[in-house]
């Protein structure tokens, strides 16, 4: 069996003799770690939360059951190789043999954690990632141009609601030390517990020897997205790519037959019922499962004789890409990585390579499919021909970088390379920021790196200062203008100018959103609940606000005079950007019946903010709490893997009873890394 050893963070050490102990160990130390957050990740990915959170949890339920999460997972275990699948089997037996039910969120459910399923963990992962592509940006897009028509090209913009990353490598000629540096970290919705565990895991079998430090998702083996194996180093960023389609389906009811039409006319289409049970519901709510030949129904049903269809990637292949997990462990060089991701599908990644060798590279990992331009632009007919796939994209973007050269991926569009792989890629802002900080050294650290992660500097700010420099405003508005005026850009939470800014720009962004040319948004958008964030015009106008100032008049807007009363609606601001800005993770009681009170977490106030190397995110005009951003932080040192660092926003473990439920916290907070030890005899054996 494997040992566990623990260091000074309480990060998992797994030790074993094989392979297959590995696995185990590496799940059973994540249940007694993770025990409610593999329940409430297990129940996420078989749509049955509402059973123990109640009704405001039916309507991610209602997603996961219609778009078949747990088949597609399924059918995923069984494509895997033999080895892998014995790998997570492995790991499911270890998270079977750790699982407890005295974790407080359990206790106060009064429920015990369910034993996985062979497939669970492949679920996990799907659910993890179902909205990380298209789809609810085509739903916004397909609202936006049924509102404003060929007009809603001008609220289009860089940088979807989808979560982000920073990504950078170095060649050896540019270190201190002769050897690459990597380093980056991963932006989503913040949680609790954290959407990453550290984790080593080293194996001692003389004939399958590895020894890995990276983050994983809980509930998932091995290391996914960003890890060190000693040899090698790898990051990576979310491509933005475009894989997922929806088309608009008709359907009838033919005697006992369900049937859609498609390209050739009507075809056989399945269809069924789900039992969901709600707690506090006498009944269990219904839940109609619709499957054509492009995909399953997320919305609409038979009865109406209508709905919309997800077409995915992952779906199509039966596949998700876990087949590339155990060559990452055993990977020893750039080309090992490189050759293992080629098996990778969903999410599409960036990713940045790198060994001791000194050999450097990016490149692209995923399936993206080729369609018609129109698929990747809203909802489709499934009945024209012309919306079908017609294969995968196999030009993808792959280069070796030279030893004096340096990569920066953080979601943006990378020029002619990105225009296949999807349609709508994040501001330049990060990525030009970590550009000019890399520009002309020759003699980087990780020190510098990890400085790095920390920079506050707001580029979009500069054309918005433009803006109400030119405003003739009088009294306590021409206050907040001074300061608007005359701030420098960063976002520092200790800082006044930083606050009236803010202040200013959710006002500015509330004042476009209340004009008349957008009240079609106030009425109901039709869609499922699950998709309301992704289709909030506040939110959208807020993404784009820098597009909308850049085009002068967008819509026929007195830009000039909203941005002159929001002067006004900002007198009063909060003293700092601390006051608002602070930590607010999500935690799954958040989503959940009334009597259900999440752990409480300290509400730090934070530097950054939405397009900051030091992603903080915001959104303007709804919240400045910091909802999303870095979940994880990391430097890794080709030359000593310990002279690097790496941290979670809040600890490694998810129990609030344990003293490293928050001991990263603070380091988080600060900008900080906790030190990487992977000396045995400095760690303590359980």
């Amino acid at each position: 069996m494997a040992r566990i050893y623990r260091d000074p963070q309480g990060v998992p050490h797994v030790r074993g003799t094989s392979v297959l102990d590995v696995a185990h160990g590496q799940g059973e130390v994540t249940a007694r770690d993770r025990a409610w957050q593999l329940e409430h990740l297990r129940r996420r990915a078989a749509g049955s939360c509402a059973e123990v959170l109640g009704e405001p949890a039916l309507a991610w339920d209602r997603l996961a059951r219609r778009t078949r999460i747990e088949a597609t997972a399924r059918r995923a275990h069984e494509a895997l190789d033999d080895e892998s699948r014995a790998f997570v089997a492995a790991y499911v037996g270890g998270v079977n043999d750790g699982l407890h039910a005295d974790a407080p969120e359990l206790v106060r459910l009064g429920i015990a954690p369910a034993p996985w399923e062979p497939w669970t963990p492949l679920a996990v992962f799907l659910a993890q990632h179902l909205l990380f592509a298209g789809l609810a940006g085509k739903l916004w897009e397909h609202r936006a141009r049924a509102l404003l028509g060929d007009d809603a090209a001008l609220l289009s913009h860089e940088g979807p609601l989808t979560p982000g990353s920073n990504a950078w490598v170095v060649g050896g000629a540019r270190t201190a030390s002769g050897r690459p540096l990597v380093a980056g970290d991963p932006h989503r919705v913040l949680e609790s517990p954290g959407v990453y565990q550290q984790v080593r895991l080293a194996c001692e079998d003389p004939d399958d020897p590895f020894d890995v430090v990276g983050f994983a998702f809980p509930g998932v083996p091995g290391v996914q997205h960003f890890a060190h194996a000693g040899e090698v180093a790898w990051a990576i960023t979310n491509a933005s790519a475009d894989y997922q389609d929806v088309y608009a389906e008709r359907l009838r009811r033919v005697g006992e037959r369900t049937e859609a039409l498609g390209p050739d006319g009507w075809e056989p289409a399945e269809a069924w019922t789900e039992s969901v049970p709600v707690r506090g519901r006498a009944e269990a709510a219904s839940v109609e499962v619709v499957v054509t030949a492009r995909g399953p129904l997320f919305e609409g049903s038979v009865a109406a004789g209508t709905g919309l269809s997800l077409r995915a990637a992952s779906d199509v292949l039966g596949d998700l890409g876990l087949a590339a997990l155990l060559p990452l462990l055993r990977a020893r060089s750039v080309a090992d990585v490189d050759a293992a991701l080629d098996h990778w599908v969903e999410p599409v990644n960036n990713v940045v390579v790198a060994d001791r060798a000194g050999a450097v590279r990016y490149r692209i990992a995923g399936r993206v499919p080729v369609r018609a331009e129109a698929n990747r632009h809203g909802i489709v007919d499934a009945a024209d021909p012309g919306g079908a796939w017609t294969g995968w994209l196999t030009d993808v973007p792959r280069h070796d970088v030279a030893d004096d050269d340096a990569v920066v991926t953080a979601n943006e569009r990378r020029g002619p390379e990105s225009e296949p792989i999807g349609v709508a890629f994040a501001p330049p802002h990060r990525a030009d920021r970590l550009h000019a900080l890399l520009d002309g050294r020759d003699d980087l650290v990780p020190a510098d790196f990890a400085a790095f992660h920390r920079d506050t500097l707001h580029l979009p700010a500069a054309a918005q200062q433009r803006l109400v420099a030119g405003l003739a405003v009088s009294g306590p508005a021409a206050a907040v203008q001074a300061l608007v005026v005359g701030f420098d850009g960063r976002m520092e939470a200790s800082s006044a100018a930083a606050a009236a800014y803010a202040a200013w720009r959710n006002a500015f962004v509330r004042r476009i959103a209340a004009a008349p040319v957008f009240a079609g948004f106030a009425q109901p958008h039709g869609h499922d609940p699950a998709f309301a964030p992704s289709l909030d015009l506040t939110g959208r106008i807020g993404l784009g606000l820098e597009t909308l100032v850049a085009r002068g008049t967008p819509y026929g807007l007195d830009l000039a005079g909203l941005a002159a009363a929001a002067l006004d609606d900002a007198v009063g601001h909060a003293a700092t950007w601390g006051e608002t800005h602070v930590f607010a993770p999500l935690h799954g009681f958040d989503l959940a019946a009334d009597d259900l009170v999440a752990p409480a977490v300290p509400a730090t106030a934070l530097d950054g903010d939405l397009d900051c190397v030091r992603c903080a995110g915001s959104l303007p005009g709804v919240t400045d709490a910091c909802y999303r951003g870095s979940v994880a932080r990391y430097v890794w040192d080709l030359d000593d893997r310990q002279a690097g660092g790496w941290v979670v926003p809040m600890g490694a473990a998810g129990d609030p009873r344990d003293p490293h439920h928050l001991d990263q916290h603070a380091a988080w907070a600060a900008g900080e890394l906790a030190p990487i030890v992977t000396d045995w005899d400095r760690l303590t054996a359980e």
